[in-house]
């Protein structure tokens, strides 16, 4: 079945004097789908994703998250967007309930709404039982699990993640792999993440883009990645770094 379209990117460009940083990008991601975005650095990639949170505005063609303009009508876009950046902040002295009942006020959630979803968001992310200890003595893979809680305060239908899993080990790291793909399968949320930790993205990407000096350069399925830039025929193996590796020679 065809997924709804939930981000449209049409013939996008950011330029910065001469620089040019992302080079008419067309896009779409659909509901539900969780979509790996790699590029080296200075790609675009960052720009691309500020571009899609209204942060900053396109030089030229047109973007529409969840139907909404991010340059224009940035509000209703951050109604139903949660972003987790690399390094995530909060307030160390507060515990983990205090710190999310701060951010579902910041976004206008009375508390009687918010102290049910934040129970139940700290059990589904695992922090319960650590749930009345300051966040400052926090592991980085609690404050990574913590962040997620904070994005899904507000229950937003597109998660933007950066680099979720960089710092954590390898019980860490499942437990964020775990996480993203039941926020995709059973809620149906879309998320769409840029990591360079190749193995990661194929282990739970439904697509992929690969960006290389500010133009998208191939996007779709990794096994239909991997017999357009490998020529890799059904139940031949490959792996994600083979083909990222391939599409940044030919670029």
């Amino acid at each position: 079945m065809e997924r709804e379209t939930v981000i449209k990117i049409e013939q996008l460009s950011k330029r910065y004097g001469a620089q040019t940083a992302v080079d008419n990008l067309s896009l779409a991601v659909g509901e539900g789908e969780i979509f790996g975005f790699l590029g080296p650095n200075g790609a675009g990639k960052t720009t691309t994703m500020l571009m899609l949170l209204g942060l900053t505005e396109p030089t030229a063609g047109t973007v529409r998250v969840c139907g909404y303009d991010p340059a224009r009508e940035p509000l209703k876009v951050k109604e139903v967007i949660g972003y987790l950046p690399e390094n995530v902040g909060f307030y160390e002295e507060m515990d983990a309930r205090q710190n999310l009942r701060y951010i579902a006020r910041l976004n206008r959630i009375p508390d009687a709404l918010s102290a049910p979803r934040i129970d139940r968001l700290l059990a589904e992310v695992d922090l319960a039982k650590e749930a009345d200890k300051p966040v400052g003595s926090y592991s980085k893979g609690m404050r990574q699990r913590l962040g997620i809680a904070e994005v899904l305060i507000k229950e937003p239908k597109v998660i933007f993640l950066d680099e979720p899993t960089i710092g954590l080990d390898p019980d860490g790291t499942n437990r964020m792999l775990d996480l993203i793909c039941n926020l995709s399968r059973e809620r149906k949320m879309t998320i769409f993440f840029s990591s360079h930790l190749l193995d990661q993205v194929q282990r739970i990407s439904d697509r992929i883009g690969i960006m290389i000096k500010g133009r998208l350069v191939a996007v779709g399925t990794i096994g239909e990645l991997a017999q357009r830039g490998l020529g890799v025929e059904a139940g031949e193996s490959y792996t994600l770094e083979e083909i990222y590796m391939k599409y940044f020679k030919e670029a």
